[in-house]
């Protein structure tokens, strides 16, 4: 009955790991197409990913009072209209030409994310048995690998259009120029309108429907606020490593094109292949995986075994060049793929009315995502090398080993017990 009762729950909900998943995968197509549209170095190609995540930050814990007075239905529905709001919105940012525009639109999107992901990372999680509850979020996070494999490859080739060589632009009066870049910039517009009115037919799907809401039963009561539920000292480490896992996943994905064009001399759609066909499926096949091994070692031990084998892969990453170079990253996200959703589930096990506070804060942690591959951005501009970037991700697994290793057991905060 009960399995009855869920099914096609999941199977909507694993929707949505699809769907972010795809949008978020087209960020890196944006960052060097945006970069060469708009002349950027990489600190300013950068922003795309910091108006992205700086959403996570900003709306995190409004949708989890949205979805603890409203419920998980209302928060998907929210999500949805506005991820197909600023998914339209790259029209009039590619009609006006102007990057501030592409931005807003972006940041849009990411605040119909942020209430996607507080919604669904907790519900999926809640959707069944607790003892498998983090295989159960790693298979539904595997679609969201499935799109990382995808996206790169169909939106390289409706975005990353060949247009005028740097030659052709240079001989180009200025306004001749501005008008050729402007005219590649614009071929974002089909892939957003489709994108657009698929997500409003999933939130029609979704307004007709009926999901199962999951009451959380806790002996303490009510949570009392955000703040309260950080007396949980594992979902305060959680916030930590959600922190610095995002942001190493943005900085090796966003950065990836860049790098391999770079490390290997490649074109740049011979590169977004790489990142479909290479770290996108690598990506997904590592989720599956994992949720396999975990039948067999515990979550918090294959996130420390794989953390160790990251902070391994970014050496040869930060330090060789050619193939080796990109099959390194290749590797890392591989053994990244699993510590989303352990981090989240090992985050939010345990606290009782004070998941959705939670899920909240974990989200919110994000904001990674926005700070650290601005770091990645300086430093590569300052030494003029985008490997010695990698620092970061490899200061990045150094946390999660942490979190993996002691941060994950728990303990009440009794700091913030009061």
């Amino acid at each position: 009955m009960a399995r009855n009762k869920y099914f096609f729950p999941f199977i909507m909900i694993t929707s949505l790991f699809f769907m972010w998943g795809f949008v978020h995968n087209l960020d890196p197509i944006l960052i060097p197409h945006l970069k060469r549209s708009f002349s950027l170095n990489n600190l300013q190609s950068s922003l795309v990913d910091s108006s992205v995540f700086i959403a996570y930050l900003l709306m995190a814990i409004p949708a989890g009072i949205l979805v603890k007075n409203y419920g998980y239905k209302s928060g998907i529905i929210t999500g949805l209209m506005l991820f197909a709001l600023g998914s339209f919105l790259f029209i009039p940012a590619a009609d006006t030409g102007q990057y501030l525009f592409f931005l807003g639109a972006l940041f849009i999107i990411a605040c119909g994310l942020t209430i996607l992901e507080t919604v669904a990372n907790p519900y999926v999680s809640l959707l069944g048995d607790p003892e498998t509850a983090t295989r159960r979020l790693n298979f539904a996070q595997s679609f969201n690998g499935l799109a990382a494999s995808m996206a790169p490859i169909i939106g390289a080739r409706l975005i990353l259009t060949k247009g005028s060589s740097d030659e052709e632009l240079n001989a180009m009066t200025e306004s001749a120029r501005q008008l050729s870049l402007a005219a590649e910039a614009s071929s974002v517009k089909t892939p957003y309108l489709i994108l657009g009115g698929v997500i409003l037919a999933i939130a029609l799907i979704f307004y007709f429907i009926r999901l199962p809401e999951i009451k959380q039963d806790d002996e303490q009561g009510e949570s009392k606020n955000v703040f309260h539920a950080l007396r949980h000292k594992h979902l305060s480490w959680a916030v930590a490593a959600q922190f610095f896992y995002v942001g190493a996943q943005v900085c090796i994905f966003s950065f990836f094109i860049l790098y391999a064009v770079e490390v290997a001399q490649i074109d740049k759609v011979v590169a977004a292949d790489y990142l479909g066909w290479g770290c996108g499926l690598a990506f997904m096949v590592g989720r599956f995986i994992g949720v396999f091994f975990m039948r067999f070692i515990a979550s918090e031990r294959l996130l420390a075994i794989y953390s160790v084998l990251c902070i391994l892969l970014c050496i040869p990453a930060i330090f060789m060049q050619g193939y080796i170079a990109i099959y390194s990253v290749i590797g890392i996200a591989f053994f990244m793929s699993i510590m989303f959703p352990t981090i989240f589930s090992l985050g939010i096990k345990g606290l009782g009315r004070d998941t959705e506070y939670g899920s909240s804060l974990i989200v919110m942690a994000i904001v990674g995502g926005a700070v650290l591959p601005l770091i990645f951005g300086y430093i590569a501009d300052k030494t003029g090398s985008l490997q010695f970037g990698h620092v970061v991700s490899l200061g990045c697994f150094v946390i999660i080993l942490a979190f993996a290793l002691k941060g994950h057991k728990i303990v009440k905060n009794e700091m913030l017990n009061g």
